[in-house]
């Protein structure tokens, strides 16, 4: 598995995404400017890290939606690869319209930075197991996901739910919520296979010890899980353990 980090200006969760790709994970990345039109060659996963591209000027997204590597990412996404937008990643996916819904200011309209949990809803290529609940931070003012009834049913029917904001014994209620998310929606799945994850809360910021929790570092190790079963994959990239080897075509 190959990986490649978008950088827009104003990106600021970039260099934890690095880091937790290639040095946590193992898995080798490059850092894209938004200005390129083209993705590395052998590209299997795009992220989108948090932070305030471009000011969050109009609206969180709407100007990194019209870089150039969008189009680049459309095509990835379209063919099933992997992508992965967190916060600003989040808003940027849902502003050029690969996932559903939208993420409006929090409705307490105060910006949250804190530890929240959450409970993984639906199986996808980032999450093996559902009811399974991890602690990541978050820290946004626009992150009260919203969509409208018919949306909601469609994301209900397909289980493209991806995870929930919940208590640390996995119980979702309103108290548990820390930006008033419609049905305390915390991330959700797009593309043919799933193959599109966005999600509020940080997983690269809670991914090794010194970060008090690894919760976040199961999101990527799951993926790789993933991508060694695949019909397609290849093992030059797999650090030991995780999967079934498969040779190099």
């Amino acid at each position: 598995m190959r990986a490649a980090v978008v950088l827009f200006p104003g990106s600021n969760s970039d260099v934890e995404m690095l880091r937790t790709l290639r040095d946590v994970v193992g898995i080798p990345t490059e850092v894209v400017w938004h200005r390129d039109a083209e993705l590395p060659e052998g590209t299997d996963l795009v992220a989108l890290p948090g932070g305030f591209s471009f000011g969050d000027y109009l609206r969180c997204g709407a100007i990194a939606r019209t870089s150039p590597i969008i189009g680049a990412i459309r095509r990835h996404a379209a063919r099933g690869g992997y992508v992965l937008g967190v916060c600003n990643g989040f808003q940027i996916l849902t502003e050029v319209g690969l996932l559903p819904g939208a993420l409006l200011q929090n409705i307490h309209l105060r910006f949250e930075c804190r530890d929240v949990f959450l409970r993984a809803e639906a199986e996808g290529p980032f999450t093996e197991r559902p009811g399974a609940v991890l602690r990541l931070p978050i820290a946004h003012a626009e992150g009260r996901y919203h969509a409208d009834a018919a949306t909601l049913r469609v994301l209900e029917a397909e289980e493209r739910i991806a995870f929930r904001y919940a208590h640390a014994d996995g119980r979702v209620d309103a108290n548990a919520n820390p930006n008033g998310s419609v049905d305390s929606i915390a991330g959700v799945y797009g593309g043919p296979s799933r193959n599109i994850l966005g999600l509020m809360p940080h997983p690269e910021r809670m991914s090794e010890p010194v970060h008090g929790c690894v919760d976040g570092k199961t999101l990527f190790t799951t993926l790789l899980k993933t991508f060694a079963a695949s019909p397609d994959s290849s093992t030059e990239t797999l650090p030991a353990g995780l999967g079934a080897p498969r040779p190099v075509l």
